[in-house]
């Protein structure tokens, strides 16, 4: 609602406020006029002094006239502010507080702290601005540093500074002071985010999100919620966010919300405030021994509180309970929350096992939050009971009742709307709106579809049924549209390699994309970016957002440049003869390291290799042909390390290698392929024949399959075509001179791939090779590899240190030679990794000498046989006799009887001095077809070949 507001506007109604709240500081400071207001005998003031008795601790306390500044402070600007954070959200309160207002004052003079950043190879020097650090102290307690704040502001507001206005106002200067010097220290919002003491109550309040407040997930702004932004000369609004904190109330508070739910100090706020509160409006009452004492405002008006900090703090039955005010008002208030915490833990302990029994579809994420929407409902209410009262029983007794009624009635719908919240629906929708920016990328006509609705108007579920029933929606452009969301996800830290299959599932099953589908798309994204899947490279949305802020002020910079050089080519050049008239491109444009873009760089944290990426992106040719030239520069080394894996020294280990060959060539299908859209969308542009002539020499043979498999005709230029289909003018060879150390920098280089049976293969030829090599890489890298298959080959490797041998065996790694044999198989070929390791997990390898039976006829199938060392016969029994069949390793026994459950029909016989079979469950792999549809698809792909093979063989006889 109020992020839609102009920045301008807003900056307006900030100035307002702020000297309104400064205005009040100075009355507190100095007022002689408005305490006439309070006079008992004023003629119609609702101020005026009542003429009634205000007992404290069993005495009256005497009244005099007083200034409104305390009044109007506490009994209408905090209870307003709670108002707006619950009803309108963050995004308004954010964007009008004073004291953030405030903090921004060193920013806008430009006097920032900042570190000094050296090049020790270029000597170049670079300025950064400072930020908290989220690995410091103050960056691990920060919630805990702003709750003990809360805590001292309220206990000093019943001891200090509730009535004497010289010392609240002293405390209001410090805190304003505070938050200026947190300005000047850190850079974005720190206050707020590091230290407001306010920043607790606004969590509590107004996430996952207020009545009104606008959802950044599903919003088509780029500019959401209460994000820092700045208004350029021209009038464009810009972000300003310099990514302080991760993740960002401002940005999405409702995924601050979700990512927070389980951290431990998140029930520790919650709950914990929730006492604070309750402790606070009790106090006055254990205090003074009666509610009149709060409800008639008398604490907002008492000349002697400082007076009272050593006189008696609680007055409980007509006693006086001989606690110093000062020792007493944190005892209960403290005690308070301390009481709040513990029974809120114990409460959603019992909740959880309540919930496990009798709500099975919730999970433990969605019960804690709808405990913290009733902790905040009940708490909102409870405050609003004392909260402004004072000045609300001045008003009529029906605008008192429809106060009240409109209080409820808020909040119940807030409750309403909040409950239904959950971490799986803000997925789905947040995931669903991606979704749709790449369907409008994909420039759809969709309003002739849907009676003149745009995409932005459907909601979670009609985008997905939008997708499967569009016309020209093909399983192409699904793949694309899939690939940009994956690649969104992964740039903005959504998603990382190893949650995106279990983030993402929801969206494969809504468009029908497999597990196989996904990973092909990471393989892709992997190859065209590498950054993009590097499990140490930390990425964010505001990270992003922060480059983006960065990008839009460079591209000011560099207009502003070429307005210039456009103006100076005017007057020194008579008729223009520059193809872009006497317009300069902007990616010919070069920026001197002037004064503002060091401003620039300095604001936004800017890296080198981060200004390099940018100003690549700047052109989008530019960009286009440099990712080109990047995926060109990793061909060379795939087909040297394919070479290298195909060298006569390692000829009798072609199972384990035939598994690696497999994934380094798949690697070059899909950067040819890559390259090959790239010269699609390049078209006739100059680049586009440069590098098709280098894609032609580099890998002639793969770029002739996929030429040939797929219809790229249509698609290239005629003289592109031309290019990559001409022989290459230097001859395809392969060298078989490798030498050993060259073939083992190839296999750790593939330790690397993000596929587990990848490493644990090259770990294994690496051991064969130099055993002692790769007993010292099994060693250093123990604990970089999370993965059981790859840890239980590093243990068998260590294992085996002991019993020195010149040979290891396949055998000797049990897990790994399943998963050789299984991968090499026709049957379960280019299955899925995940796939192939819960059946190894499950299978067995028997051994049978010549002559042994395997399986006999009538013999029920309960097992999936595959043969993987030796041979075996298979006796037919047909009318006119009994046919052999002889099988080699790779094949399968028996399959048609195991998917049939049926018994075997045939014998089968080893045939060879050691014949070893691989044994699959047939519960296993039933599991497999249950759960894989993929691999249902294939399994039935692969049988019907088999039956038609099997027909043709028996149609002689």
């Amino acid at each position: 609602m109020f992020a839609q507001l102009p920045e301008r506007r807003m900056h307006w109604i900030r100035w307002v406020v702020t000297v309104g709240w400064l205005l009040i500081i100075a009355s507190l400071i100095y007022d002689p006029w408005t305490a006439a207001l309070t006079a008992p005998d004023h003629p119609w003031s609702p101020l005026r002094l009542p003429d009634t008795c205000v007992q404290v601790q069993g005495n009256c306390i005497p009244e005099q006239p007083y200034p409104l500044g305390t009044t109007l402070f506490w009994g209408a600007i905090v209870p307003a502010a709670i108002f707006i954070l619950l009803v309108f959200g963050h995004e308004l309160w954010r964007r009008i507080c004073p004291l953030s207002f405030l903090s921004q004052i060193p920013r806008a003079l430009g006097r920032q702290r900042q570190f000094k950043r050296e090049n020790k190879k270029t000597g170049k020097v670079r300025y950064e601005l400072a930020k908290v650090d989220a690995n410091s102290w103050l960056g691990r307690n920060y919630p805990y540093v702003q709750f003990g704040w809360l805590f001292v502001g309220l206990c000093g507001r019943i001891l200090f500074f509730n009535a004497d206005r010289l010392v609240l106002a002293g405390w209001l200067i410090f805190t304003i002071a505070a938050a200026i010097a947190v300005g000047y220290w850190y850079g974005g919002k720190s206050w707020c985010q590091y230290f407001c003491p306010m920043a607790p109550v606004q969590s509590i309040y107004s996430e996952p999100g207020g009545l009104l407040s606008s959802q950044a997930h599903t919003s088509e702004q780029t500019i959401t919620q209460s994000m820092c932004r700045t208004v350029l000369p021209e009038g464009k609004e810009q972000s300003a966010c310099v990514a302080c904190q991760n993740p960002c109330i401002d940005i999405d508070s409702e995924r601050t919300y979700w990512n927070s739910l389980s951290k431990p100090e998140t029930p520790f706020l919650y709950y914990g405030y929730v006492g604070l509160v309750v402790g606070y409006f009790v106090y006055y009452y254990l205090y003074a021994g009666n509610w009149d004492y709060y409800f008639s405002g008398v604490w907002l008006r008492q000349t002697d509180q400082l007076a009272s900090l050593f006189a008696p703090g609680i007055y409980l039955f007509g006693q006086v309970i001989d606690i110093p005010k000062l020792v007493a008002v944190p005892l209960v208030l403290g005690g308070c929350t301390a009481i709040a915490y513990g029974g809120g833990r114990w409460i959603e302990k019992r909740a959880r096992a309540y919930g496990r029994k009798h709500w099975p579809g919730v999970t433990t994420e969605t019960l804690r939050h709808r405990i913290f929407t009733l902790c905040t409902f009940g708490i909102f209410n409870f405050f609003f009971i004392f909260g402004g009262r004072p000045l609300v029983q001045l008003l009529p007794w029906s605008v008192q009742y429809l106060y009240d009624l409109g209080l409820v009635s808020l909040s119940t719908l807030w409750l309403y709307k909040t409950w239904r919240r959950s971490p799986d629906l803000y997925s789905r929708e947040n995931l669903a709106n991606r979704f749709r920016k790449q369907l409008e990328k994909l420039q759809f006509n969709v309003p002739q579809f849907l009676e003149g609705r745009s995409l932005s108007d459907l909601n979670t579920h009609e985008v997905y049924v939008l997708a499967k029933v569009l016309p020209g929606f093909t399983r192409e452009k699904r793949h694309q549209a899939y690939k940009g969301v994956v690649r969104e996800a992964l740039e903005e830290g959504y998603v990382n390699y190893s949650s995106s299959l279990e983030v993402l599932q929801q969206m494969r099953q809504e468009l029908g994309i497999t597990d196989d589908e996904h990973r092909l798309v990471l393989e892709e994204l992997g190859i065209e970016d590498p950054q993009l899947l590097n499990p140490d490279r930390k990425r964010s949305l505001e990270n992003q957002i922060r480059l983006s802020g960065y990008r839009k002020s460079l591209e000011r910079l560099m207009l502003l440049q070429q307005k210039q050089l456009d103006s100076r080519t005017i007057r020194e050049s008579s008729p223009p003869e520059n193809p872009y008239g006497n317009r300069t491109p902007l990616d010919q444009v070069s920026l001197p390291d002037s004064a503002a873009l060091r401003s620039l760089r300095r604001e936004y944290s800017i890296t080198p290799q981060e200004e390099e990426w940018i100003l690549s992106g700047l052109s989008g040719n530019a960009s286009t042909v440099k990712k080109a030239e990047f995926l060109l520069a990793q061909l060379p080394e795939l087909i040297d390390s394919y070479r290298a894996l195909n060298q006569p020294i390692l000829h009798q280990h072609q199972a384990v290698l035939t598994l690696l060959r497999e994934n380094i060539l798949h690697k070059k299908e899909l950067i040819v392929r890559s390259l090959l859209e790239t010269l699609a969308l390049l078209q006739a542009d100059p680049a586009a024949l440069p590098l098709a002539q280098a894609l032609q020499q580099a890998s002639p043979t793969v770029l002739g399959e996929l030429l040939d498999q797929e219809d790229w005709g249509d698609r290239l230029p005629p003289k592109i075509l031309q290019w990559l289909t001409q022989p290459g003018e230097t001859p395809v060879f392969c060298s078989l001179d490798c030498s050993s150390q060259t073939i083992l920098g190839h296999l750790e280089a593939l330790l690397q791939d993000q596929n587990p049976m990848v490493q644990a293969a090259a770990l294994y030829m690496i051991a064969q090779l130099d055993a002692e090599h790769s007993q010292a890489i099994a060693r250093d890298r123990r604990h970089g590899f999370n993965v059981p298959l790859v840890q239980g080959t590093i243990d068998r490797l260590l294992a085996l240190a002991s019993t020195p041998s010149k040979h290891l065996s396949l055998s000797e790694f049990p897990t790994l030679e399943k998963l050789v044999y299984l991968f090499n198989s026709d049957f379960f070929h280019r299955t899925q990794s995940e796939t192939l390791v819960a059946l190894a997990d499950r299978a067995e390898v028997r051994t049978y000498s010549r002559g042994a039976l395997i399986t006999e006829a009538g013999d029920t199938c309960r097992e999936l046989l595959l043969l993987i060392e030796g041979d075996a016969n298979i006796h037919y029994q047909t009318e006119s006799g009994v046919r052999v069949e002889q099988l080699h390793p790779g094949q399968t026994l028996d399959e048609l009887e195991v998917l049939a459950h049926s018994n075997s029909e045939n014998t089968i016989v080893a045939d060879s001095e050691i014949t070893r079979i691989l044994a699959i469950p047939v519960d296993a792999f039933d599991d497999l077809l249950d759960h894989d549809p993929d691999f249902a698809r294939r399994v039935l792909e692969l049988e019907s070949r088999q039956l038609q093979r099997f027909v043709r063989s028996v149609q002689p006889f």
